[in-house]
């Protein structure tokens, strides 16, 4: 667990001017369309740019695996409710959104101050998963889905997407992107440092008697 604040610091930054915020929120779309210049884009047109890409997924995924595919539709208090493949998505998903959690803590970022997401105490959460759901926890919601032998989806959905974490490449990846949404290089925030704030000079020493200045 990290014990330094910089990340956290430097997320209160940039989610707090609008500029950099949407400019953060930009790369994280950016990081979707990657062969795509969405630089220009409005809020509105990314969101409406994802929508049509999150949709063209779930029409893929539903023809290569023959499950299928009328919407996302599900009942947050209620995961039977759901059909076999919204159950998949959902546990699939969660697995993903306590992995994304975790890596968030141990960097020391908050999981509330979200770019896209807000007003959600895992708002950053939801902005860092939605990076991986195309690539990892879609896929493997449909796969699970399409066996007619499964007979705990909820259970099995769990254990496709902890093998998929098992080998630790999603976890590098997500603390890599971490710090490159962050702008921050991976050797600015290692060690343990603790530091007294002062309104003129910034960061002066911790540790030091400052009786004799006073």
């Amino acid at each position: 667990l990290s014990h330094n604040t910089k990340l956290l610091v430097k997320q209160a930054e940039l989610v707090s001017n609008v500029r950099s915020r949407v400019a953060i929120a930009r790369k994280m779309y950016q990081m979707r369309f990657k062969n795509e210049d969405v630089s220009k884009l409005t809020m509105q047109q990314l969101r409406g740019r994802e929508g049509a890409r999150v949709r063209g997924i779930y029409r893929k995924e539903s023809k290569a695996t023959g499950v299928p595919w009328t919407g996302r539709e599900y009942d947050p208090d209620d995961f039977s409710s759901g059909s076999p493949i919204n159950q998949a998505l959902s546990a699939a998903h969660t697995a993903l959104y306590g992995l994304v959690y975790s890596i968030i803590v141990a960097l020391g970022l908050s999981p509330g101050l979200g770019f896209v997401h807000t007003g959600h105490d895992l708002s950053f959460v939801y902005d860092i998963a939605d990076l991986y759901k195309a690539d990892v926890t879609i896929p493997i919601a449909f796969q699970v889905a399409s066996d007619p032998n499964v007979k705990d989806i909820g259970r099995e959905t769990r254990l496709a997407v902890r093998d998929a974490f098992v080998d630790g490449k999603i976890i590098k990846k997500i603390t890599k992107d971490l710090f490159y949404l962050m702008e921050q290089e991976e050797a600015d925030v290692e060690g343990e440092l603790i530091s007294l704030w002062d309104d003129k000079e910034g960061l002066v020493k911790h540790g030091v008697s400052y009786s004799v200045f006073s």
